[in-house]
């Protein structure tokens, strides 16, 4: 049965933690997986979170099945962060799915049976799960213009003339905040252009928002989806709570679809929980349970709120001091970018034979395709770093 199959493909960015914990030298800086760690080095339990578990431990009495929608009062919770202040409020169902990939893989499914010729636009370069999950389900996939090499910026002119193409049958995937991997966000502009090209040539927005809070803040994050929301008669959202959560191995997220009427979403959630019954039948409790708690305490909702805060001015300040270092002690403002870009990723611009010299000479592990994760960044490594990147560029 299995003799025929060719041998796997490492993953891109996970078989990076493999090597970098297998790298027996001293001096090495691990960039590659998504993670936020503190000025430790540590990728931290957060205190609401501790605080949390003590409560759902004293206070959970049984672990019984929840349901195939997983925790509704978490799903709730997740539309509230959200939808808030939006008409979506009115016309939107949720499900609790293993992290936001399960999310993905739902919608993806969903797209497939109640549209079956659907084309997926996803950004040029977008997060390295988009497409294959989309075509996982049976989805066409195709690339709109986003990123452009030379400015480190996005290019809102050629994006917005890819996009001009998608019609009724095409679903626009779009990165909430925090572009992943390049770190380039498209302003509020771009939108509401956005908007106004949807309800022109019918297309379907799709917003992945993964990292809420890391950009701008919470509300600041969900400003353009929410304007989206509020302008369009449908829309699928996935969300997770890894990053801003800090939930990274509870695979906690859901998948969140808007439409013209309460009718039309509960026929979809209905779908959804026929689909999820079929690939994992229920999501994991634990971390939901968690979310949950936190939301529906308004003291615990102020302590993760300060900390998720404290989380992104770091971020800030990481790459502040890191375009520092670099302008102050090798006389080069070519990384300045750095500084506009948000949330935890920037792509340098390298090539992978420099990201290859970045890992072999100085033990430094990027992705192949330039991308650094800011956030796994300690204050004590940016000088290491900042001078490792000007000797490979």
């Amino acid at each position: 049965m299995f003799s025929h199959l060719p041998t796997p493909t490492l993953d891109p960015i996970l078989s990076l933690s493999v090597a970098y914990r297998n790298d027996p030298r001293a001096e090495k800086v691990d960039l590659g997986i998504g993670v936020y760690k503190n000025s430790a080095g540590e990728t931290p339990v957060m205190k609401a979170i501790s605080q949390a578990q003590d409560i759902v431990v004293e206070t959970q009495k049984t672990k019984s099945y929840v349901g195939l929608a997983g925790c509704e009062e978490f799903n709730k919770s997740m539309v509230d962060l959200l939808l808030t202040g939006t008409s979506a409020m009115d016309r939107v169902a949720a499900i609790q799915t293993p992290g936001a990939s399960g999310a993905l893989r739902m919608l993806g499914d969903l797209m497939k049976v109640a549209q079956p010729n659907t084309t997926v636009w996803i950004s040029n370069p977008s997060y390295v799960n988009h497409r294959p999950v989309m075509e996982a389900a049976g989805l066409k996939v195709k690339h709109y213009s986003y990123f452009s090499p030379e400015t480190k910026q996005v290019d809102v002119a050629r994006m917005m003339d890819d996009l001009s193409q998608a019609g009724p049958e095409d679903v626009v995937l779009l990165h909430g905040c925090c572009h992943n991997p390049t770190g380039a966000d498209i302003d509020f502009d771009a939108w509401k252009a956005i908007t106004e090209l949807s309800q022109k040539n019918g297309f379907i927005p799709f917003v992945d928002i993964a990292y809420q809070g890391f950009g701008d803040g919470l509300e600041e994050d969900a400003k353009g989806l929410r304007h989206m929301a509020d302008n369009v008669e449908e829309m699928l959202i996935t969300t997770s709570c890894s990053k801003n959560f800090g939930l990274y191995r509870e695979r906690t997220g859901a998948a969140i679809v808007v439409g013209k009427s309460m009718q039309d979403v509960n026929n979809a959630k209905g779908k959804l929980l026929t689909l999820a019954r079929a690939t994992y039948t229920m999501p994991p409790d634990h971390g939901a349970a968690l979310v949950k708690t936190i939301l529906q305490n308004q003291q615990l909702t102020a302590v993760w709120k300060q900390e998720l805060s404290e989380m992104q001015q770091r971020l800030l300040n990481l790459r502040q001091t890191l375009c520092n270092e670099l302008r102050n002690s090798h006389n080069t403002s070519q990384f300045d970018f750095i500084e506009s870009h948000k949330g935890m990723f920037t792509v340098l611009g390298f090539s992978q034979d420099q990201m290859m010299q970045l890992r072999e000479e100085y033990g430094i592990y990027g992705v192949g395709d330039g991308r650094i994760n800011i956030a796994g960044l300690t204050e004590k490594d940016i000088p290491y770093v900042a001078e490792a990147i000007v000797n490979v560029s």
